[in-house]
C-alpha cells in the first residue's frame, strides 16, 4: 500500500515511467482511488485506466453550466464503457443564495474564484474526503501554473488532518500531442467541442476557442491574467509546488 511517506520517492521513480505502468502500480497498490473525468482530453487517461481495471471508479463535476456537447459526450463514455461515472452536483441552497445575489455572471467582473468555489471546490472536497487517492490528467504542458506538476504528490490542498490526500498526474510528462496520438491510434471517443477549436474545455460562459498559436489556457478565463487560470482543484499545489 502506497503511503504519503512514499510519494517524493516515487514521484522521482515516475519521473521515467509511461502513464500506463504509473497506472498500473497505483491502481494495484490503492483500492480506494478514483479518477477525476472532466469530459475534455482527459478521456485518454480514462481509457487507460479502463483497460487495466474494468470497476475503475470515474467521477466528474457537473457544475450545471457545461456545455450540451460535454454532457453529450460524457454520457457517449458512460456507456460505449460501461463505466458507472459519479457526477458530482454543487450544493443546491449554497447555489441558489449566490445567484440570487450576484446573478449568473459575476465572475466576469468579480473573478471566477467564488463561483468555481461553490460548483467545483465544496462538492470536490465532499467527494474527495472518501478516497485515499485521486487521478487528474493534469500536464505540464498545459498553463504556466502547472509547469511543475508532479506525478505523485499529498494533496495539501485536500488533505484532512488526519488523513492525507494522495495524488497521482500519469500524464504529467505527456505533451498533448501524445495525448491525442492515443486517442486516434485506439478510437477513443472525444468533445466534438474540439473539432471547434476548443481545447481546453470548463464550464460554457468560461471558455471558448483558441486560435492559430494561442495557448490552449487562453480559452479559459480569458478575461483574467494568466496566472489566475486555475479553477481551484489543483491551484493551491500546482503554484507552490517547486521542482
Amino acid at each position: 500500500m502506497i503511503t504519503a511517506q512514499d510519494i517524493e520517492a516515487l514521484d522521482r521513480e515516475f519521473q521515467n515511467q509511461e502513464p500506463k505502468a504509473i497506472l498500473r502500480r497505483i491502481l494495484d497498490d490503492i483500492p480506494n482511488i478514483a479518477i477525476s473525468f472532466s469530459g475534455a482530453e482527459d478521456v485518454a487517461l480514462v481509457v487507460m485506466a479502463w483497460k487495466l481495471k474494468k470497476d475503475i471508479k470515474v467521477f466528474s463535476l457537473d457544475t450545471g453550466r457545461l456545455h450540451p456537447e460535454t454532457l453529450r459526450f460524457l454520457e457517449q463514455v458512460r456507456k460505449q464503457y460501461g463505466i458507472d461515472i459519479e457526477f458530482l452536483s454543487p450544493d443546491g441552497e449554497a447555489l441558489a443564495a449566490f445567484t440570487q445575489k450576484k446573478g449568473l455572471f459575476s465572475f466576469y467582473e468579480e473573478g471566477h474564484e467564488e463561483c468555481c468555489g461553490i460548483r467545483k471546490i465544496a462538492p470536490l472536497r465532499r467527494h474527495l474526503q472518501g478516497l485515499d487517492a485521486w487521478i487528474t490528467g493534469q500536464r505540464k504542458d498545459q498553463s504556466p501554473t502547472r509547469a511543475n506538476v508532479p506525478v505523485a504528490q499529498v494533496d495539501k490542498a485536500f488533505s484532512s488532518e488526519d488523513k492525507p490526500l494522495l495524488k497521482f498526474n500519469p500524464f504529467a510528462n505527456w505533451s498533448s500531442r501524445q495525448v491525442w496520438e492515443y486517442i486516434r491510434m485506439f478510437d477513443v471517443p472525444y468533445n466534438p467541442l474540439h473539432d471547434q477549436g476548443y481545447i481546453s474545455i470548463g464550464c460554457e460562459p468560461c471558455t471558448r476557442p483558441v486560435g492559430p498559436n494561442q495557448h490552449e489556457r487562453e480559452g479559459r478565463w480569458w478575461w483574467e491574467e494568466a496566472t489566475a487560470k486555475e479553477c481551484g482543484l489543483h491551484k493551491a499545489h500546482v503554484i507552490a509546488t517547486d521542482r
